[in-house]
């Protein structure tokens, strides 16, 4: 059926083609001068309106929504994962719907809070058997997720892995012979080719709109001047409009495949102004297949520190023979640059057949990759070409596997205090550390039992499974220390005390 569809859809804008190419040259029989734009007739305007609705009838039903439901914590800029916002710059937004119309705003705390909806997002269905992508920050703060399908039936969703890198997650529904969007090669997108964006604006279900890709390889934070996040910015750029709710929803060419997923916007309105800004499937493959296989991504370091080529820096410099590229400030030692030929100085223009002529077009082309895989670097020195061939790192410097650690390492227990214990050391909520074993992250650390954890890195902790949440929001993101920052207080002794529970141990 998957086939037929995807037959069914190229023969359609093949026809489109034909149709324009056709009645161009009969224009041009009639004696149509050179440059002059040729007429399109009526049978070429159905068939393309015809290439339109039937990608995007075949699209819906691929694209759901996902609603998250957590219950109200105080927090201190550690919403999205852990990490505060995606974007430091105001222009920027997720396209994440807040039913409540604020994000992330401290309550006052409870002994049972009630659970709420904290937000309203899309996702993409990738198998028939229930796996789904969408955008991290679309789950990142959810105790529960709910995926609607567009004919209406519910399901409870699994969090299978995450990255906050790269902003994508996996997720998962008990489901059989679900429709999905076929897989694109976002290489191939070519600027100024069609494409459609389908999603849950403000809610509005299986909303789809329609433009151009109008830049590839954007990185939001320099084009910004924003502060460097950290993070892997290549974005496929559209005016395809998207708002709120459009998060982690499908973007896809006239083919009905999937190249892209929706991912943020650029306003200074907070709702759609022209720019919106998609995950290119380039990324996407690589990390869900990680996510599902490992747990977490096999993150490929090439372990240097660099600048895109200027014009000041090549003046300054002296650098001769290329104009735009990659310039390597410094190689970091027991990185994969170091084992290779690779100097400071150098201007890297290409990893294997892709051009890394910007910071953007460098991180997607080694996001494709895992530790260990080789591939080869084309630099140029002096004014000459040259290229080197280099074994990728993992963030360790070793081209081991890395797997999502299990909350068990932290070789404790959890259990709720008594009431008598919280009125005792003058706390509303918190969770008491058991059965501390040897060998684990707390008892090295110098944890004992019957501590009462208070807060975790200035987020404040009412049960165990928020302990959970914290400790795989700090370890699934290799731009920050892996510690956990402990507050709590012993009630024998009634002393505040502080822990850093370091999780890269």
């Amino acid at each position: 059926m998957k086939t037929f569809i995807k037959s069914a859809v190229l023969a359609t804008c093949l026809a489109v083609v034909l149709i324009i190419t056709t009645g161009a040259t009969q224009n041009s029989s009639k004696g149509e001068s050179a440059g002059q734009a040729p007429e399109i007739g009526m049978d070429a305007l159905s068939a393309l309106q015809e290439c339109f609705t039937t990608v995007a009838e075949n699209t819906v039903n691929g694209v759901v929504s996902v609603k998250s439901y957590a219950a109200p914590r105080q927090s201190y800029g550690y919403g999205n994962g852990g990490y505060g916002d995606f974007f430091s710059d105001p222009f920027f937004e997720y396209f994440f719907g807040n039913p409540g119309g604020r994000r992330h705003q401290p309550r006052a705390q409870s002994a049972e809070p009630e659970e709420r909806q904290i937000g309203l997002g899309s996702g993409v269905i990738i198998s028939s058997d229930g796996y789904i992508v969408t955008n991290n920050h679309v789950i990142a703060d959810a105790d529960r997720l709910e995926v609607t399908l567009n004919d209406n039936r519910n399901f409870p969703a699994k969090v299978i892995g995450a990255d906050a890198s790269t902003d994508l997650a996996l997720i998962k529904i008990e489901a059989s012979g679900l429709h999905l969007i076929p897989m694109g090669d976002s290489d191939n997108l070519r600027v100024g080719e069609w494409v459609l964006a389908v999603g849950n604006p403000f809610g509005f279900t299986s909303t789809v709109t329609q433009g151009i890709v109008s830049a590839k390889a954007r990185n939001i934070s320099s084009m910004t001047q924003s502060a460097p996040t950290g993070n892997i910015e290549s974005y496929i750029q559209t005016d395809a409009a998207v708002n709120r709710g459009n998060s982690g929803g499908a973007l896809v060419n006239l083919k009905g495949e999937l190249v892209g997923i929706n991912a943020a916007i650029y306003s200074q309105t907070g709702t759609y102004a022209g720019c919106s800004f998609a995950i290119p499937t380039s990324i996407v493959n690589k990390v869900i297949k990680d996510l599902k296989e490992y747990g977490a991504v096999q993150r490929a370091m090439l372990g240097i520190r660099f600048s895109e080529l200027t014009p000041e820096l090549i003046k300054k410099e002296g650098i001769e023979g290329v104009n735009a590229g990659i310039y390597v400030g410094n190689i970091e030692d027991n990185s994969a640059a170091s084992e290779s030929d690779l100097k400071i100085g150098d201007v890297i223009i290409a990893l294997n057949s892709a051009s890394t002529t910007n910071t953007a077009q460098l991180q997607e082309a080694i996001a494709q990759y895992r530790p260990g895989d080789r591939v080869v670097i084309t630099y140029v020195r002096d004014g000459k070409r040259y290229t080197t061939m280099v074994t990728l790192r993992n963030v360790k410097g070793n081209t081991s596997v890395t797997r999502q650690e299990s909350f068990d390492d932290l070789g404790c227990s959890f259990s709720t205090p008594s009431d008598d214990t919280l009125k005792k050391i003058g706390v509303k909520a918190g969770v008491q550390v058991t059965d501390i074993r040897e060998g684990g992250k707390m008892k090295r650390a110098g944890v004992k039992n019957g501590f009462v954890i208070t807060d975790i890195n200035n987020v404040i902790i009412r049960n165990a499974k928020e302990v959970e949440k914290l400790y795989k929001s700090i370890v699934s993101n290799d731009e920050y220390d892996h510690v956990m920052f402990v507050t709590g207080i012993y009630p024998s002794s009634m002393k505040k005390t502080y822990y850093a529970i370091d999780l890269a141990d």
